[in-house]
């Protein structure tokens, strides 16, 4: 019987400590907000300007608010980045099986938000091998989108204490 071959982005997986609940939480936050951008847009954000009577009692700061000027940054760059995550998440599921991208789709991206189990059956795979390929694919995805949270060591963090 051979064995099978492992993917170079599982290999990185087995040699560095990482911490696989935190980086699935993670994969799988960034999965909701691209699926939220790629179903209602960008919600930009509007200045509210009202006039205020009652008197402000301070010194002089000499710092100028700009709030409307800093509210359109924020949109622009709110929106560029939400883009940036949807591309790159089109890159990375480029990289996975047609399998594991169909687990990734059905479970976080569709609108529908059906059940594991009712892909399972519409799939025609049992729940277990549907949970294997979803781990494995939210792996790759985390790897491939630099998501990965990594375990630091006892030592590691009382060397960086004393270093900094």
């Amino acid at each position: 019987m051979m064995k099978k071959r492992k993917h170079p982005i599982q290999i990185v997986f087995n040699t560095i400590p990482i911490d696989h609940a935190a980086t699935r939480a993670a994969v799988e936050e960034r999965l909701e907000e691209v699926r939220q951008y790629r179903q209602i847009g960008f919600i930009r954000q509007e200045a509210v300007i009202t006039a205020s009577y009652e008197p402000k009692f301070h010194g002089p700061t000499n710092a100028i608010s700009k709030p409307t000027e800093t509210i359109a940054i924020r949109n622009v760059d709110k929106e560029a980045e939400l883009r940036g995550k949807s591309e790159l998440l089109d890159k990375a599921m480029s990289k996975l099986s047609s399998p594991q991208r169909e687990v990734i789709e059905r479970s976080f991206l569709d609108n529908e938000g059906e059940y594991d189990f009712i892909s399972c059956g519409e799939m025609g795979i049992s729940d277990r091998t549907y949970r294997r390929i979803k781990a494995s694919a939210i792996q790759i995805l985390a790897a491939a989108m630099r998501l990965e949270v990594v375990v630091l060591d006892e030592e590691m963090e009382s060397c960086e204490h004393s270093v900094g």
